[in-house]
């Protein structure tokens, strides 16, 4: 009783829910069918049918009962139509199918097209890409390189080095601007000014997420070394140091250098591998937060930058939580038809 006082009183309910629930309330005060429908302006029939459905249901039966619908103009036999068209060569000129290609070819609406594909998850404008490694002994190096971040040695330091090349310090009007649709985004000028380049070296502490880095003018091989010589530096004299890094020309041919420096180990990531080399994500992440949409006067105000972003981001450093799915060539085999079934 209560929650149909409730529910008559609402004003924030369906309203059709406000009156079916006051005809039951009259009806449970003993009023008759025609006194009720007077009242609220009704047919007797009407109230005839929420009294009964009341009876026999309770608060459920007050609901509408499901309703199958108009019937879909296009069904199956479109789905499987577009799924065999996505199979066949997209048209002359084009990479791959859109929707109102789709649509032409098939004689169809654009909108059915989109209806269909967005219900089979379909996003023709998406894609994942992967490499494969062909070094024969990717094994044993990606081995190698997992099982430092997985079980370094004891009281060893593990070190993922890379380096951002030739930076530039671009400089552009930006702010907001608002849109026809009237949303507010960024505005930045499709023209620019350049003040030269930088080279961006990077260290990440595996087992801290904390990040070394020094910027160059130039990328040589000796700037690499001095590179490591600072960040070697600071650690205890003879502590063992593991270095990962991909295969760039600069990384190789440091025989010397490691022969001054036996407490130093490089491990190389496999060739067409340097996604296993864990820096690469710090540099996404510098990537979006210091150099997307950025503008900077100078070198200088690009050093500074890099500088801020590094020192905020140590502030709260955490190892990365490292993982890759695993993505084989064969998926290609697999026609839509198979995926979607």
């Amino acid at each position: 009783m209560a929650q149909l006082e409730r529910m008559a009183r609402s004003h924030s309910g369906e309203v059709r829910m406000a009156q079916r629930a006051r005809i039951v309330l009259a009806c449970l005060r003993g009023k008759r069918n025609d006194e009720i429908a007077r009242e609220m302006s009704l047919r007797p029939n009407t109230v005839g049918q929420w009294r009964q459905r009341f009876a026999a249901r309770g608060l459920a039966g007050m609901r509408d009962a499901p309703r199958s619908g108009k019937p879909a103009k296009y069904g199956v036999e479109l789905r499987d139509r577009i799924l065999a068209q996505l199979e066949v060569a997209p048209p002359a000129g084009m990479a791959s199918w859109d929707g109102g290609s789709l649509a032409a070819a098939l004689g169809v609406s654009d909108d059915a097209v989109w209806r269909v594909l967005r219900k089979q998850g379909i996003q023709l404008q998406r894609h994942r890409s992967w490499c494969v490694s062909t070094n024969p002994e990717f094994a044993a190096k990606a081995a190698d390189v997992i099982g430092l971040y997985l079980n370094p040695p004891q009281n060893a330091l593990v070190l993922s080095v890379d380096e951002k090349p030739s930076i530039q310090a671009l400089e552009r009007a930006r702010g907001y601007v608002q849109t026809s649709s009237g949303k507010i985004v960024q505005g930045i000028k499709s023209t620019y000014k350049r003040h030269g380049t930088v080279n961006l070296f990077a260290a990440l502490e595996v087992a801290t997420g904390v990040i070394r880095r020094k910027t160059t003018q130039t990328k040589k091989r000796a700037d690499f070394q001095a590179f490591l010589d600072e960040v070697i530096a600071a650690q205890p004299a003879g502590r063992e140091i593991h270095v990962i890094l991909d295969n760039l020309n600069t990384h190789k041919r440091n025989d010397d250098w490691l022969a001054a420096h036996p407490n130093v180990t490089f491990h190389f990531t496999p060739t067409s591998a340097s996604w296993l080399n864990q820096v690469g994500i710090w540099f996404g992440i510098f990537q979006r937060k210091t150099l997307s949409n950025a503008s900077f006067r100078s070198t200088e105000q690009l050093v500074e930058a890099i500088h801020a972003f590094t020192v905020a981001y140590n502030e709260n450093a955490a190892p990365f939580v490292w993982r890759k799915r695993e993505v084989r060539g064969a998926q290609l085999r697999n026609t839509i038809v198979n995926l979607r079934d």
